[in-house]
């Protein structure tokens, strides 16, 4: 049962992603209307993209703006990274929990309607001078 479990444990360690990431969990805005801003930042220096969500006039872009900034704290103060040479890798949006509500309609049924939420997560690279 326990078979090889310290070489597959080491395995995992040594395959990890040590890039520095960050993630916001269960913010109430549809995926759909939260990947609409990630698009624009996709690829972009880190400062770049912070002043694309400052003047972008959507509701997601202050969440995402946060992750950002939280992602490049991490970079600053786990590995020591400085926050020029960082630019955003990987940035999606996954859908979390959905609530659901009901709304009342005529004949005494009732419609449904879905509240969903999204799960952020930044992923930044560091610029290779070559």
């Amino acid at each position: 049962m326990a078979k090889r479990m310290k070489e597959k444990t080491q395995a995992r360690k040594d395959n990890k992603d040590t890039r520095p990431c960050a993630q916001a969990k269960y913010i109430r805005i549809s995926p759909t209307k939260v990947r609409v801003v990630l698009d624009t930042v996709r690829g972009k220096s880190v400062n770049e993209a912070l002043a694309i969500l400052l003047a972008t006039p959507k509701a997601a872009s202050d969440p995402i703006r946060k992750v950002i900034e939280s992602a490049v704290a991490n970079a600053e103060h786990n590995q020591g990274l400085s926050r020029a040479d960082l630019y955003v890798d990987e940035i999606f949006a996954d859908g979390g929990p959905i609530l659901k509500r009901m709304n009342p309609v005529s004949k005494g049924r009732a419609y449904r309607i879905n509240k969903r939420t999204s799960h952020i997560t930044v992923i930044l690279g560091t610029v290779k001078e070559g």
